[in-house]
């Protein structure tokens, strides 16, 4: 079965600096992806390109089986796009704003009027339908944007840090706003730095860092690569050398002046009972050497863990 987003060896390159290198993926309908990479990963220029706005040097971008191109209205009308900068006008009242955007889909008439009530029903906005935009909380705007975005009823749905500065109840709306779109066959593109949330609706998800394609799969499956680790604070700066660590046990200084760290990772990922017993023998020896553990943490498989490891820890700006 042919996807409905096919995206095949885009290269795209800014003053001399390639900032996509053949990158390559595929989006199903009713499906959630998720895009995920440091800034400066290239995947701002990746949603451009699908989105018509920039041209790819090389590669292709299929929508519905339709190239997707700056010059072809149609193809660009099955496209759905929620920047991060807010694209509402703070003059006009939350109707307005959506009858706006509906014109440029070319929606008149009834189904203008039918298609701006269910947005703002949507979006939890219709007893706030004729106020000004300009007076709304950030979550009440960042509402308003995905609203602004969806009245054509679009194939694919671009999101781009939809719950960025959002109030927790705003955030948790808009989630059930991408879910209830999936589940009416819409593709979901969803860029985010917020790893829960990726985990949360997305059933598959690329990580790209300086253009290239670090890993793409079920997230299940990436999880799969990141082990369960357990973190023993110790009350001692110091400890014996001959304290026979196994090879599964590394030493780290502690941020407090008097902590040693030992952090415990299984070789096997997601083998608790291995992890269980590696942590049970460190208990005993730690007891037998009258060694103090100040505190455990158990860190679990996670998209954020993943995304270190491939990326690092360096900032970017």
């Amino acid at each position: 079965m042919t996807a409905l987003l096919e995206v095949k060896k885009l290269n795209k390159s800014f003053d001399e600096h390639q900032v996509v290198k053949d990158l390559s993926f595929s989006v199903d309908a009713g499906e959630a992806f998720g895009l995920l990479g440091p800034n400066g990963a290239g995947k701002s220029t990746t949603m451009m390109i699908i989105a018509g706005v920039q041209t790819a040097d090389s590669g292709e971008v299929l929508l519905n089986g339709r190239p997707m191109t700056r010059n072809d209205p149609e193809s660009r009308r099955m496209l759905g796009v929620v920047p991060q900068d807010l694209a509402i006008y703070p003059d006009l009242t939350a109707r307005e704003n959506l009858r706006f955007f509906a014109k440029l889909y070319r929606l008149s008439g009834s189904l203008l009027k039918q298609r701006v009530d269910e947005a703002l029903d949507r979006v939890g906005l219709t007893s706030r339908a004729d106020d000004p935009a300009g007076r709304f909380s950030g979550g009440m705007k960042r509402r308003l944007n995905f609203a602004a975005a969806v009245m054509h009823q679009p194939l694919l749905l671009i999101l781009d840090e939809p719950t960025v500065g959002v109030d927790p109840q705003s955030r948790a709306h808009l989630l059930d706003c991408v879910r209830s779109l999936q589940q009416s066959g819409t593709a979901v593109i969803y860029a985010s730095h917020y790893m829960e949330e990726v985990e949360t609706v997305c059933a598959r998800a690329a990580i790209v860092d300086h253009g290239v394609m670090l890993a793409c799969d079920a997230i299940s499956e990436l999880l799969r690569r990141i082990p369960y680790e357990v973190e023993l604070r110790l009350i001692q700066s110091q400890i014996p050398d001959s304290l026979p660590l196994g090879d599964n046990v590394t030493v780290e200084t502690g941020s407090a002046e008097h902590d040693t760290v030992l952090r415990v990772a299984t070789s096997e990922s997601f083998s608790e009972s291995a992890l269980h017993a590696e942590v049970t023998a460190l208990l005993k020896l730690l007891a037998d050497y009258q060694l103090t553990v100040r505190s455990i943490r158990t860190l679990e498989p996670n998209l954020e863990r993943l995304f270190l490891k491939l990326t690092g820890s360096r900032l970017r700006d």
